[in-house]
């Protein structure tokens, strides 16, 4: 083997490349102090991720047999490029032979390639590993519940609503009538609300500025009401309440505590929705209203790929069933 190649593997155990097998020489890092880096690697990245890539660190973790991910972290990175590759691509393999979905499997390789470019850009180490992701058909089922569906679960509201029921009409609004995602609506501050212009200001996924959205009237009508159900303190818009006695508890109200409250009004109405079934429902009903203008809905999903949307587009259309019947209607 020439020795280009022995310094591209980073065999362990070979003292002339002692920097691809292990730490740097003179890094902080070839002490004990891993703990301080995963906590700024945590640091970097924005807060769902960072809770994310935490939970995935710490099933990499249980696979090595490690107590915590900070040691897991430091055992593998300190075994050098071949090691890492060796362990990366047997964890994957852990994960498949588990039966987890393709996604699942690519954000767990996604986490630890993450963690070792890192350490890279700190110069704890000198090498990176390059993993094969498994392929994923998105968006499967793009239609979502259907309008039906939607209007059923769409009350409207007036004075006599509980302040309880106003808080999750006006969610129901935005996450069908603007295509909001979850975490977009959890976002929502009071200052970001200006009902006199009748514009919202959303920080949209992986942007780092706000976009500023339109309101229909009708979602500007309900989204008023709530806002003085709520007061007009600053801070989140959709906060938690006490159900039993209707009084807000002044919390931002979760991503999770969404999706449970649209499940629980899905149930009572003998439907299946989800918030990202509304999302999939608005566009797809943005599609049907304007004759299939792609670039127009884009505008109003906000997606940065446009393919995204004819993903939307085949399936609203369903041109495999049409020509499937044609060829059924041939013999």
């Amino acid at each position: 083997m020439c020795e280009d190649e022995k310094y591209a593997f980073g065999f362990p155990g070979d003292a002339p490349y002692a920097s691809e097998t292990g730490f740097l020489p003179g890094s902080c890092f070839e002490g004990n102090d891993f703990a301080e880096f995963f906590r700024l690697f945590l640091q970097s990245k924005n807060p769902k991720t960072a809770a994310t890539y935490q939970s995935c660190v710490r099933a990499f973790s249980r696979f090595l047999a490690v107590s915590e991910p900070e040691e897991a972290g430091s055992s593998f990175l300190s075994r050098g490029a071949f090691a890492a590759k060796w362990m990366t691509m047997k964890y994957k393999a852990h994960l498949k032979a588990r039966g987890f979905a393709p996604a699942t499997v690519n954000l767990h390789l996604s986490a630890i390639r993450s963690l070792v470019n890192f350490a890279g850009q700190l110069g704890i180490i000198r090498w990176t590993i390059k993993v094969s992701f498994e392929k994923v058909r998105p968006y499967r089922d793009t239609r979502g519940p259907g309008i039906a569906a939607v209007r059923c679960l769409i009350n409207g509201h007036g004075s006599s609503m509980p302040p309880m029921e106003i808080r999750n009409q006006t969610i129901l609004r935005l996450l069908f009538d603007l295509a909001l995602r979850t975490c977009e609506v959890c976002r929502l501050d009071v200052e970001d609300v200006d009902l006199e212009s009748g514009r919202v200001s959303v920080l949209g996924k992986r942007r780092s500025q706000k976009e500023i959205l339109t309101l229909p009237d009708p979602t500007r009508s309900i989204l008023a009401s709530w806002l003085r159900t709520r007061g007009s303190s600053p801070g989140p818009v959709f906060i938690r309440m006490d159900r039993a006695r209707q009084k807000a508890l002044m919390g931002r109200l979760s991503r999770r505590s969404i999706q449970r409250m649209i499940r629980k009004m899905s149930v009572e109405k003998g439907i299946d929705a989800t918030p990202r079934g509304l999302r999939h429902t608005a566009i797809t009903a943005a599609l049907d209203l304007t004759g299939g203008d792609v670039r127009a809905v884009q505008r109003f999903s906000r997606h940065k790929d446009i393919r995204v949307l004819l993903r939307y587009d085949d399936n609203r259309m369903d041109l495999g069933g049409k020509v499937a019947n044609l060829v059924a209607g041939s013999v």
